[in-house]
């Protein structure tokens, strides 16, 4: 393998079963995008482009669990066991939504300390619908923790400006970012139901893993993170416990030259 390549492995598992295996102090960012707890199956969006092969294979999931307490307590779990994987200059970027982000603040707070967060980010986007009886909800939560506040490593990322003052240069992002979502045409869709775009990962991973460092993304999906990781010089590993997520992810990178793609375990 050519110095060049970064190295991707995609693992088919659950997370909590998977994480004990990752070797100690070796993950410079946790980027997790588990289930946000709908209450519904997650289904590819009606009419979405799809790609020939595996993302033809049906990716549906349940996302239901009894309460909100089961839901935390699950994540609780997963996030604990990955823990001791983590360097002390590493950050935690946790994705959820409106229904659990106020409970999972309250869980990061107990599991890493109060005084380890960093940012509440939004991620705004205008897909969607709305709804006569409330504002349209039309934004994500990302929160950012440091395993260590004194050391963690973060280059901050510059958008482009839109001032008149500013034109044509750029400044630096703020907590609310502004990244389209993915329309049902958008040429990187594979049908995955809740795929996220390239650039939303790419300003992420950018800003919270060094270069040369190593992403984990325990809920990979359709393997967004992991083109992301890789396309920015960084290496990457993914678990998911559905086989159609991780035949596809494996397919997203083989088509990436720059990605050397394994399914060897972590070792211990």
């Amino acid at each position: 393998m050519s110095q060049d390549r970064k190295a991707a492995s995609v693992l088919h598992g659950d997370w909590l079963a998977l994480a004990p295996d990752l070797p100690a102090a070796s993950i410079n960012l946790l980027y997790a995008d588990p289930p946000f707890n709908t209450g519904a199956t997650k289904r590819t969006p009606p009419g979405a482009a799809k790609r020939a092969g595996p993302a033809a294979d049906d990716a549906s999931y349940e996302d239901s669990w009894p309460d909100t307490a089961s839901y935390i307590a699950w994540l609780a779990a997963r996030l604990r066991a990955t823990l001791p994987a983590m360097k002390p200059s590493a950050s935690v970027l946790i994705h959820c939504d409106w229904r659990t982000c106020h409970h999972v603040r309250l869980l990061l707070d107990e599991l890493l300390g109060a005084d380890h967060f960093v940012n509440h980010l939004i991620w705004t986007y205008g897909l969607g619908g709305s709804s006569p009886r409330r504002f349209a909800r039309k934004h994500d939560d990302i929160l950012f923790y440091a395993i260590n506040p004194e050391t963690y490593w973060f280059e901050a990322p510059r958008i482009n400006a839109t001032s008149n003052r500013m034109m044509g240069q750029t400044k630096k992002a703020t907590d609310v970012l502004d990244v389209p979502s993915l329309n049902n045409m958008a040429k990187e869709r594979t049908g995955y139901p809740t795929q996220k775009p390239l650039a939303l990962l790419e300003l992420l991973i950018g800003a919270c893993c060094p270069p040369g460092g190593v992403v984990l993304d325990p809920c990979c999906g359709s393997g967004t993170t992991l083109v992301a990781a890789a396309a920015l010089g960084r290496s990457a590993i993914g678990f998911d416990r559905s086989a159609a997520a991780v035949k596809l992810s494996r397919h997203r990178l083989s088509e990436r030259p720059e990605i050397s793609e394994s399914s060897v375990p972590c070792p211990r």
